[in-house]
């Protein structure tokens, strides 16, 4: 395999794994298999960091991968984790690409990240952070080139950071330079709530493909960031009965229904689930083991492992976080007969509404939030329908259904595009 040791990784591994036994499947050509096995372009940088106190300056390393350029701008977020390093940065950044191409979007997968604890940082230096790995980023990340947005450990405001140490770099305001920044520098309103919001306008075609009537349909969702609040927001608004949400504290249960809103202005008060008062409280690795319809992992990757597959109880799988579930568990899950809406579909609606502002920033011209979320449930709705599709027609699970309808259009741009020289 044409890699390298920089992007060893367990999540790397996973990334082109499932990229080969596809490609395999497809019979794709073996030119463009190896050539889109490690990506176009990476950015390694160590920088110092000054923390508050002033007696401490940190070397900090960062990470900027564009996995392929070949569709238009490059198009991926930021994450600021302990852990980050270049393998994962790469294996997101290769899901991106598949995720742009199977909802349509011209752009090709990127992703960045700083190894960084965001929880331990003040705001001071987390804006120093932000600030200083924009710098030494700056020659690759642009509007017509690559555009960074949120991810985990990142939000809005460090959005508006970058933007703004970017415009100021090039003497002008350049809102399309990221997307999910605040409305008043640009943003796209139902931004923040989009991926949330996308992988839930799945749920009735994922329970009618389970012949599962998806009025009161029971849902566990495992995390309440960004993904997974808006998640179950947007469930409880289609019907959808919320029995469980969980975060690093633990897992509220609640048979008979949560109150979603309580929830989240209790989190808004208190910061996380635990104390909350109408539910049980239980440990949050129990979510994986409920008694559900449909289970959504989106907190972090890796959650469903071969060791607790068999324990989930739930009919149905939409996977909200990237790679949430481990190959082992996948074959575990599908053995099953457990219904699984992968991640590379389910959680496509961020970058889908990050391209819908990406557009609005560039054309100067800004739509209504119906026309925003309109435009977001079409283009979901019709990338589950290609894809189940071709589950259907070549008899193989939704996963490699996706990936084989994100790589058939990959291999078709670059056949047309050629090689240079």
């Amino acid at each position: 395999m044409p890699t390298a040791h920089e992007f060893d990784s367990p999540m790397y591994h996973e990334a082109v794994g499932q990229f080969s036994e596809v490609a395999e499947l497809m019979g794709l050509d073996e030119n463009i298999a190896d050539r889109l096995k490690v990506p176009q372009k990476s950015t390694v940088v160590a920088f110092p960091f000054r923390h508050d106190t002033y007696a401490e300056v940190e070397t900090i390393f960062g990470y900027r991968v564009q996995h392929l350029t070949t569709m238009g701008p490059t198009k991926g977020g930021i994450r600021f984790a302990p852990d980050v390093d270049l393998g994962e940065v790469a294996a997101l950044a290769m899901w991106m690409t598949w995720k742009c191409a199977i909802v349509g979007v011209p752009f090709g997968g990127a992703k960045g990240g700083v190894r960084v604890d965001p929880m331990a940082l003040s705001r001071a230096e987390l804006q120093r952070v932000t600030r200083r790995f924009t710098m030494e980023i700056i020659n690759v990340i642009g509007p017509e080139t690559d555009i960074p947005a949120p991810d985990l450990g990142t939000n809005e405001q460090v959005m508006a950071w970058l933007m703004d140490t970017y415009s100021q770099h090039v003497g002008h305001a350049v809102p399309a330079v990221v997307t999910g920044k605040p409305p008043a520098l640009g943003g796209s309103v139902a931004r923040r709530e989009a991926t949330g919001r996308g992988l839930m306008f799945l749920l009735p075609q994922a329970a009618a493909a389970r012949d599962i009537k998806p009025e009161g349909v029971t849902t566990a969702i495992h995390g309440f960031g960004n993904v997974g609040r808006y998640a179950a927001v947007a469930g409880e608004q289609m019907g959808a009965k919320v029995v469980a949400v969980s975060d690093i504290s633990g897992a509220l249960y609640n048979p008979d229904g949560l109150n979603v809103d309580a929830a989240a202005k209790w989190v808004d008060e208190h910061r996380f689930l635990e104390g909350f008062p109408d539910a049980d409280f239980i440990d949050g690795d129990k979510i994986f083991e409920l008694p559900v319809d449909v289970l959504v992992p989106a907190a972090i990757q890796g959650v469903l492992t071969e060791d607790n597959a068999d324990s989930v109880q739930a009919k149905i799988v939409i996977e909200g976080a990237n790679n949430p579930t481990t190959l082992a568990a996948d074959k575990k899950l599908r053995g099953r007969e457990v219904f699984i809406v992968p991640d590379i579909l389910a959680n496509a609606g961020g970058v889908t509404v990050s391209y819908f502002e990406w557009v609005q920033d560039v054309q100067k011209y800004f739509w209504t939030e119906n026309e925003t979320v309109g435009r977001l449930r079409e283009i979901m709705v019709r990338a589950f329908d290609d894809v189940h599709t071709i589950a259907t027609s070549e008899n193989v699970d939704m996963r490699t259904a996706a990936l084989i309808k994100g790589i058939r259009r990959v291999a078709d741009a670059k056949l047309v595009r050629g090689v240079f020289p």
